[in-house]
């Protein structure tokens, strides 16, 4: 019986799917192949498929055959990093002169890419408010080969209908790619509403405990996922057999570790919009935020991620930043304990000057795991009563 099947339930699937016990020993969890060639039956025997690490390695494809089965997609790809697993998807779907619509708010890192890599050999791109399809709608040209989409953004966490866009890209013949990493896929599952393609940095909450560096690709296009995985081969840059291991026992308390992040994050934002100092309150979960009629339809819960502005600007910002204690000052989301950072002199410092620019007023948490009432206490000192 395939993994995929052994449940529907995402908990569940979780836990099992990929995790096949070792033949040899019984051993529930899959071995570290800490290994770079195999041993052939002959020219071109290939015991399971294995020949060299760059290729394909058994604890890498454990992982893989995990995300696939968690995003309801029929390949899953590791690479080393989240950058590198989009760099191989803009490689494998776009050519010099075709254009890309990116959103109005998106990882620093991710427009960098587009801004002063991708451009370099000729594909064009321009911005959209991917909150508003029509927006997308009119930023297509004959072009355009793909529409690139976050939601939650970040860190402005702005709110996308996926189905909307997803159907405003398949009319102009375009792929719809969609950033998952805030979600995740305990929480959101874009290929089920029309997305093509899912990019997660796996560094954050799908590894959870801020000791890994990961990326992915999730596709339900069997086509697409083998020219994927070709220029993957070619280009190199997988994930290795310890990081796949570690990501692996990530996502086997993905779902636990997301309720507890939703329901400290809610409290948060609760708090921080009821308090004196600060201006906005940049969460989803919250009814007051334009996006949480979608966000409610297309998501389980709202996720650990929380932005808000504080009165008196940049210095304000950099202040609250500085005077926590329990949040660690630190770029990256998405551990069990909680971050803080300024996304304008952090993050999103590639984004100064571009129509993805930052308010130099806000701050970004990843609200962690910890005790709530003490993540609460750390915020009041550090925005000062």
């Amino acid at each position: 019986m395939s993994d995929r099947h052994i449940s529907q339930h995402f908990e569940t699937l979780a836990i099992h799917a990929g995790n096949t016990a070792d033949p040899l020993t019984g051993a529930v969890v899959p071995p570290i192949y800490q290994v770079s060639t195999y041993k052939q039956d002959g020219v071109g025997g290939l015991r399971g498929g294995y020949e060299y690490s760059r290729s394909a390695n058994p604890t890498r494809t454990a992982l893989e055959e995990n995300l696939a089965a968690l995003e309801g997609g029929r390949r899953g790809l590791a690479f080393a990093s989240g950058l590198a697993a989009e760099d191989c998807l803009l490689r494998t779907l776009l050519s010099p002169g075709d254009h890309v619509v990116i959103p109005n708010d998106a990882y620093g890192g991710t427009f960098r890419l587009f801004a002063k890599v991708v451009a370099r050999w000729g594909v064009e791109w321009s911005v959209a408010d991917t909150s508003d399809p029509a927006a997308v709608r009119a930023a297509l040209t004959p072009k355009t080969k793909v529409v690139w989409v976050e939601t939650p953004s970040n860190p402005l966490l702005g709110i996308t209908d996926i189905a909307a866009v997803a159907q405003v890209a398949q009319d102009a013949g375009a792929r719809l790619v969609v950033d998952n990493t805030f979600a995740t896929p305990y929480l959101q599952q874009p290929l089920a509403l029309g997305a093509d393609v899912v990019v997660h940095s796996l560094t954050k909450y799908m590894g959870g405990h801020s000791d890994v560096v990961g990326g992915a690709l999730i596709t339900g296009d069997a086509e697409l996922g083998e020219e994927l995985a070709y220029h993957q081969n070619a280009m190199g840059a997988v994930a290795g057999p310890f990081d796949s291991w570690l990501v692996l026992r990530g996502t086997k308390t993905l779902s636990v570790r997301m309720d507890r992040h939703s329901e400290n994050a809610t409290k948060v934002a609760d708090m921080l919009s009821r308090h004196a100092r600060v201006t906005s309150v940049l969460y989803p979960g919250l009814p007051e935020h334009p996006g949480h009629e979608i966000a409610a339809k297309q998501m389980r819960a709202f996720g650990g991620m929380v932005s808000f502005r504080v009165e008196g600007g940049e210095e304000a910002a950099v202040e609250v930043c500085d005077r926590a204690r329990v949040f660690t000052l630190g770029e990256s989301l998405g551990g069990v304990e909680s971050l803080i950072e300024h996304p304008g002199r952090m993050t999103h410092a590639s984004a100064a000057g571009s129509a993805l620019e930052v308010p130099a007023d806000l701050v970004r948490l990843s609200v962690g795991i910890e005790n709530v009432d003490d993540l609460l206490e750390d915020l009041e000192q550090a925005l000062g009563r």
